[in-house]
C-alpha cells in the first residue's frame, strides 16, 4: 500500500467550517503583503470588513467577528505567497489592534475571534503568543487589523 500526503486539508477544513478562501489583497502602499525568512512567514497587516470603534460604534462581538475575518483575509495573502496552506507548520505570532472607544478595554475578547479560528483551523498547531492592544485608528477606519508569523513546514 502505497501512502500519498493528503493535500488541501487547511482548505478543505475551511470548507467544513464554512468559509471560502478570499484572494489575496494586494498590498495598499510600499510594502510586501508576505516576507518568508528561513522557516519563517512575516505578514503584513489585514483588516476586517467591519467599520467604526470597538465599544461606540461597533459592539464587541462585531469586533469579534471582524478579527475573524482578518485572520480570513490573512490566509488569502499567504496562500497567494505560498500556494499551499499546508504548508504552514504552526501559528507562531498574532498582533492584534483594536480601534477602541475611549474606555473600551476588552481587545483581548475581541481578537479571540482570530485566536479561536486559527486553533480551529490548526489545531495545537494554531496556537500562538500574542499582542492585543487597543487604538484610536486603523486604516480605512476598521475596526481590527492583525499581523502574524507562521512557521512553514521543511520542504
Amino acid at each position: 500500500m502505497s501512502i500519498h500526503k493528503q493535500t488541501n486539508t487547511v482548505e478543505n477544513r475551511l470548507k467544513s467550517l464554512g468559509h471560502d478562501l478570499p484572494p489575496p489583497r494586494r498590498p495598499v502602499a510600499n510594502y510586501v503583503g508576505c516576507k518568508q525568512s528561513g522557516d519563517l512567514l512575516f505578514v503584513s497587516g489585514q483588516i476586517g470588513d467591519v467599520r467604526g470603534a470597538v465599544g461606540s460604534d461597533v459592539t464587541k462581538d462585531d469586533g469579534r467577528l471582524c478579527a475573524r475575518q482578518a485572520a480570513l483575509y490573512m490566509l488569502g495573502t499567504v496562500k497567494g505567497a505560498i500556494s499551499d496552506l499546508d504548508r504552514i507548520a504552526s501559528v507562531d505570532k498574532v498582533l492584534g489592534f483594536v480601534r477602541s472607544a475611549p474606555d473600551f478595554t476588552e481587545q483581548p475578547y475581541v481578537i479571540d475571534g482570530a485566536s479561536d479560528f486559527l486553533i480551529e483551523l490548526f489545531g495545537e498547531a494554531g496556537r500562538h503568543s500574542r499582542t492585543a492592544t487597543g487604538v484610536l485608528q486603523i486604516p480605512s477606519g476598521a475596526s481590527v487589523q492583525l499581523e502574524m508569523t507562521f512557521r512553514l513546514a521543511p520542504d
